[in-house]
């Protein structure tokens, strides 16, 4: 569990940031307000602590979680070819061509997080053991316990810690669902430099799917999706995976195949799509009192429309501008501004999260008479590229101190 203190950490696609995102990042860590981002992932490392004398340490701010929708968090407040199975090209487009509004960019996730963390000043991720509970202190306060015996008290928790979510739960949250498909993801790796056209192909068959795209001269990223009754049970041996994934794709492109051989074996997992589902009236509110979630920590989503980690980005921003007008406030606007935050938010990724689970789930048919139509003249003839990519506008507004 990694603890950022007076900063955050975000993985963004390009390391430009607006000069209002940076004026507000100096202006959110000033001296005036502590900050903390824990990450619920490193273990058995000792706390760096603000106050080496107290038992219990003291911050403004904590986030718990620091990947995508931690770091994005922490530094606020501081063309496409579809085939089928057999090769056989079903369409092939530009974006540029179908809507001159859209663009698609493709980066790997370690680059993504490298360059938030940059954006943080040296020394600002520190490391901690796992949470293990939080609770409430006798003013309100939350209290972070540690495995290792430490304690974190925090005006504000900030829950951005995925889809176990140990703050979710805390706040009454339950395990996202399982939506009955699983997917491989990797990344292939050329030393000598890949060749392939920078776009991105998607391969449809019955009841699988697959895809790749280049991310960097060397390396290009790549998945499977398949239907599974169950999550099915852990597998960690890379060997394994690589020879299940080639398994249910043996008869698919070589140039597929091919990625997953050269793969290394830590960038090779199996996981099952899960999300959740925000029903207005049923599902517990995003905040509680001065504790709130970001990210996949309150709206998990399959990966079907590529917004898991977009929708994270747009949390922080929005927060950001919430809290920096609440700092300025009494004590109480801290509160109406994580209720505010919710209510823009939940109408933006609750259709999209119905969204991603009705489209993976027409994805994935496997009738073939069906999967033959689709082929044949659903992504040949009506498929509109402009219309289905609607959901990926989004003006965040620009992040001002004023």
């Amino acid at each position: 569990m990694a603890i950022a203190s007076s900063s955050l950490l975000l993985h963004v696609e390009q390391p430009r940031w607006p000069p209002a995102l940076h004026h507000l990042r100096s202006r959110a860590f000033s001296k005036e307000h502590s900050f903390s981002a824990v990450q619920n992932r490193t273990r058995n490392v000792r706390v760096s602590l603000s106050r080496a004398e107290a038992d219990i340490s003291e911050e403004e701010i904590v986030i718990v979680g620091a990947g995508i929708a931690g770091l994005a968090t922490a530094v606020s407040l501081h063309r496409m070819t579809v085939k089928s199975e057999d090769g056989r090209e079903l369409r092939s487009f530009t974006f540029k061509d179908e809507d001159e509004s859209q663009e698609v960019r493709a980066v790997e996730r370690r680059i993504l997080l490298e360059t938030l963390a940059n954006e943080l000043p040296p020394g600002a991720v520190q490391f901690s053991s796992k949470l293990e509970k939080i609770g409430r202190s006798e003013n309100g306060d939350a209290l972070l316990d540690f495995e290792d015996g430490r304690q974190l008290l925090a005006t504000i928790v900030i829950g951005c810690d995925g889809i176990r979510s140990p703050v979710a739960k805390w706040m009454g949250f339950s395990e996202p669902k399982y939506v009955g498909h699983c997917a491989f993801r990797g990344l292939g790796y050329f030393p000598d430099g890949q060749s392939l056209e920078p776009k991105v192909n998607y391969i449809y068959g019955r009841g699988l799917r697959a895809g790749y795209v280049p991310v960097s001269p060397t390396k290009v990223y790549w998945f499977i999706c398949f239907n599974s009754s169950s999550p099915g049970p852990r597998i960690s041996d890379p060997s394994v995976l690589k020879k299940q994934a080639k398994e249910l794709v043996r008869n698919w492109p070589s140039e597929l195949l091919n990625l997953i051989d050269l793969t290394p074996d830590e960038t090779i997992i199996r996981t099952p799509l899960v999300d959740r589902w925000l029903w207005p009236a049923i599902s517990p509110p995003a905040s509680t009192g001065k504790a709130v979630l970001v990210g996949d920590a309150w709206h998990p989503m399959t990966p079907n429309l590529g917004q898991g980690a977009c929708c994270a980005l747009e949390d922080a921003v929005v927060l950001a501008r919430k809290l920096a007008k609440a700092f300025k406030s009494e004590p109480a606007a801290l509160e109406a501004a994580l209720r505010s935050y919710e209510r823009e938010r939940w109408f933006r990724v609750f259709p999209l999260t119905i969204r991603a689970n009705l489209v993976g789930s027409l994805l994935q048919w496997e009738n073939p008479v069906i999967c033959s139509v689709r082929n044949n003249f659903i992504v040949p003839k009506l498929v509109r590229i402009g219309t289905m990519l609607e959901h990926t506008n989004f003006d965040c507004k620009p992040l001002q101190a004023s």
